[in-house]
């Protein structure tokens, strides 16, 4: 009786575990706290506990050091899920360039474009001779902070100018440094990469300092693409800033949703598809989560997408440019 009684119990809970889904923590690498990558990856786990519920998903936002860490993060497998900048997804897939040289990451992948970090290169008035951002060439210039991701970026833009530092003076402020230092006479202009509107260029225009944020041609654009292929049109409206009454025709780089090509890919589809089909609970996450929109997901993504991603796109009828398919999708179509 007792040894029936026991293969009883054997067999139920064998039954049972058979009915409960394992529960799949999905970590997301942010940055630090205080800026829009730690509540936007928040705001995203929330919304995948939430309406992936019944596939017993939890979400779960993770500060770091930034895009930098987050690589790292995914390769050591402590996060499943990162928001990167651009840039340092192009540098860490091709491993070009920052501290991804020679060490190229190409399990990397997509899942979607969240929202543009938005190039503001600003000169004063007097400098200014085309109104584009080959104007910077002579002047004194803040490239950012030293090490940071605003003087990566700035260098490889100025690299598609054909410019180097040995082509300006160059000034290593933060935003708010810039802008004072440009009111004082110490500084011609600088690079100020951030969402619109950034306030520090709002003060510039508000304090009275004649500057103008320089426009970015087609040309100059697909000459920056030509080193790292992750910048994309991106048109500041007129009036977004005092004094500035004409269309800025500026360029962006994505901050994005990334992954690893290990990645299951029937979650990936269902994180993917969450967001898509939910977007009204994703722009209550974040002023800057507003932009997430489906005709934009594809926008300057810099590495391939996730075969999850992928699958859901092509459902959703985006066509899919080449560079963003993934091996994989191409490996199961032979």
């Amino acid at each position: 009786m007792k040894k029936s009684l026991l293969l009883f119990l054997v067999a139920l809970t064998l039954v049972l575990s058979g009915c409960i889904k394992r529960r799949e923590f999905i970590t997301i690498a942010t940055a630090s706290a205080g800026g829009t990558y730690y509540p936007i990856g928040v705001g995203l786990g929330n919304l995948w506990t939430e309406i992936l519920v019944e596939d017993n998903v939890k979400g779960t936002g993770q500060s770091s050091a930034g895009s930098v860490e987050n690589i790292q993060l995914l390769k050591n497998e402590e996060a499943k899920v990162a928001i990167l900048q651009g840039l340092i997804g192009a540098q860490a897939y091709e491993g070009r360039g920052g501290n991804f040289e020679g060490r190229p990451y190409k399990d990397l992948r997509s899942i979607s474009m969240l929202w543009s970090n938005v190039e503001h290169f600003v000169l004063m008035d007097k400098e200014i001779d085309t109104g584009t951002i080959s104007d910077i060439d002579g002047k004194s210039f803040s490239v950012g902070p030293q090490a940071s991701g605003t003087e990566q970026s700035t260098i490889v833009i100025m690299e598609g100018l054909g410019l180097t530092k040995k082509d300006i003076t160059p000034e290593y402020l933060g935003y708010d440094d810039t802008i004072s230092a440009m009111r004082d006479g110490r500084l011609d202009g600088g690079s100020l990469p951030a969402g619109v509107p950034v306030s520090s260029i709002m003060d510039m225009a508000a304090s009275g300092v004649k500057a103008s944020v320089l426009d970015v041609t087609d040309e100059q654009l697909d000459s920056i693409n030509s080193i790292f292929n992750t910048w994309f049109r991106f048109v500041i409206p007129a009036g977004t800033y005092t004094g500035i009454d004409k269309e800025i025709n500026t360029i962006a780089q994505p901050n994005f949703l990334a992954t690893t090509a290990e990645m299951d890919a029937d979650l990936v589809y269902k994180l993917t598809k969450a967001i898509y089909e939910n977007l009204d609970k994703v722009h209550q996450i974040h002023n800057s989560a507003t932009e997430i929109q489906l005709e934009s997901a594809l926008n300057g993504l810099p590495t391939p997408l996730h075969i999850g991603a992928y699958k859901y796109f092509v459902e959703a009828g985006l066509d899919i440019p080449e560079h963003l398919v993934p091996p994989e999708a191409a490996e199961g179509q032979q």
